[in-house]
């Protein structure tokens, strides 16, 4: 099966854990019930009607309305609202079923028993059944046009899908798999889609249904008023606009022409606030890494590799990138997740003990060239920082900025040292895609024994506990012997009208609580 590109990943995200019990049911929650108390500026009652219109950055005229292969954070923020996924992620990053109503692996974690919601109905009012969810699958795994959660089924054998009954299926696997689940619990998913399905005719199971849609300019939706999770949505329509710019979006606001925007930076927060308007600030748990290639010298020592980490002054890089916003990292991914490991001691800026390594790997004085480019909010910004912090160590860091298109072009995970950016992703999901070598977007060229005959144990392990602890061996090889270093978690800053009801801060690191438009409501 053929693996989707970085590019169409750039805005996709996963997000946290999901428990397992012991007896391997994934139970249903609920989407209201699931979601943290929202932070609003209104009072009262949520209410229906109104129209919400949200100013969003990083459209293009390449967008699409196609569930497969979104692209940019417009893209994005449209699925999320059409289309319903099998499991999705509340505010607090805690994964919940959606359109599924129970997902169930067998014994061994080979197979996986997906069970729909009855009474799911399209926006054509036909109900959705397995045959929809075999058809969904299957349009993902098309080898000719994989869909975005193609990697998270490569190991599926999609034609020997059991259909049990109407509204459930068996999907097996070549090998154990106990974190199918995790994979799915992000906008990188199964969504659910009819089997006739048309990307020029969107129909799905969302919140809201298509009304029209101009690329790079403006979504529009109306209610889905058959929607399986009564009384979402609240807004009667919804509207997306696209914005070329920061300052666009701003006055939008400002001027009433919009109800919310999306991705802003600390710079616009008093602009905003003086405005009479509200921001939301969030600790997402997306991560912007440098990335150290550990097949090429200087960093095939993994004392230049630990001597890097410790020249960066963390929280004077967050402090200066992002206001202090944010949350300091610790050179392992995924902080969100159960099984994240808090006990690992913080690392620490420390130069003396910097210079000390580098001068024992026959590395101090040297100079690197380090590659950046414009491909998220602070990257060039925490690329000069570092240059910084890396001369007090003795090192000259050279920056090579380059355009976005170049970064991600050819020479894409073959640069020696250079920055990327991630959504958040629970431990193994990220792990799967990064860190081992048979990852789609292995940027370290990172290649351990130990820690791949780990992960191989984590898979089929279903013991919640036991695979906690793998993690956290793991973890400690991360920590120790990686090629990431990541400095901080950013923070992730929208803004919104006074009038706007259930906005509420989010881990989930992508903006307005992953689109979640349908719980919003104006008065």
């Amino acid at each position: 099966m053929d693996s989707i590109s970085r590019r169409e990943l750039l805005s996709g995200a996963g997000k946290a854990g999901l428990a397992l019990s012991a007896g391997g049911l994934i139970a249903a929650c609920g989407s209201s019930s699931t979601t943290s108390t929202r932070t609003t500026a209104v009072t009262g009652s949520p209410r229906h009607g109104g129209t919400l219109t949200a100013g969003l950055t990083g459209g293009s005229s390449s967008d699409t309305l196609d569930p497969n292969s979104p692209v940019n954070n417009t893209d994005y923020a449209r699925v999320a609202n059409l289309y319903d996924a099998l499991v999705w992620q509340d505010a607090q990053a805690h994964p919940y079923l959606r359109v599924a109503e129970e997902i169930t692996p067998n014994k061994d974690a080979t197979a996986w028993t997906i069970r729909l919601r009855k009474g799911v109905l399209f926006h054509d009012g036909r109900e959705a059944t397995a045959d929809d969810l075999i058809f969904s699958i299957k349009r993902i795994v098309n080898p000719k046009a994989p869909g975005e959660a193609a990697n998270a089924l490569k190991t599926a054998q999609v034609n020997a899908i059991r259909k049990l009954d109407r509204y459930t299926i068996e999907l097996p696997f070549s090998k154990p798999y106990s974190t199918f689940y995790l994979s799915l619990a992000n906008n990188i998913t199964i969504y659910l889609l009819p089997v006739d399905f048309d990307p020029k005719k969107p129909i799905g199971t969302g919140p809201f249904k298509y009304v029209s849609f101009t690329p790079g300019e403006r979504s529009v939706f109306a209610r889905w008023e058959h929607y399986w999770d009564q009384p979402l949505p609240y807004a009667d329509q919804l509207v997306m606009v696209d914005y070329s710019d920061e300052s666009s979006q701003v006055n939008a606001l400002l001027s009433g022409q919009v109800d919310v925007v999306n991705l802003l930076s600390q710079d616009v927060i008093a602009s905003i606030t003086g405005g009479g308007k509200k921001v939301v600030i969030s600790d997402g748990g997306g991560w912007n890494p440098f990335t150290m290639r550990v097949d090429q010298a200087p960093f095939t020592d993994v004392r230049v590799r630990q001597a890097f980490r410790l020249m960066v002054d963390r929280p004077k890089m967050l402090e200066i990138v992002f206001g202090g916003h944010g949350t300091i990292g610790n050179d392992v991914f995924a902080i969100w997740d159960p099984e994240y490991d808090h006990s690992i001691p913080q690392r620490q800026q420390d130069i003396a003990q910097a210079k000390s390594l580098l001068k024992a790997a026959g590395h101090d004085g040297m100079s690197i060239e380090l590659v950046t480019s414009d491909i998220a909010q602070g990257v060039v910004n925490m690329a000069e920082v570092f240059v910084q912090d890396a001369t007090q160590a003795g090192i000259k860091v050279n920056l090579r900025q380059v355009t976005s298109t170049e970064f991600y072009g050819p020479s894409y995970l073959k640069w020696v040292f250079a920055q990327d950016y991630w959504y958040y992703q629970p431990y193994f999901p990220q792990v799967e895609q990064a860190t081992l070598p048979t990852s789609p977007f292995n940027e370290c060229h990172f290649d351990n024994p130990r820690y791949i005959a780990l992960y191989t144990q984590a898979l089929a392990t279903l013991d919640e506990s036991k695979r906690t602890e793998i993690a956290h061996e793991m973890q400690m090889i991360d920590y120790n012997e990686g090629g990431y270093i990541i400095p901080f978690f950013p923070a992730v800053i929208d803004g919104y009208a006074t009038n706007v009801g259930g906005i509420v801060q989010s881990k989930t690191g992508a903006s307005l609580n992953d689109w979640d438009f349908e719980h919003m409501w104006l008065t």
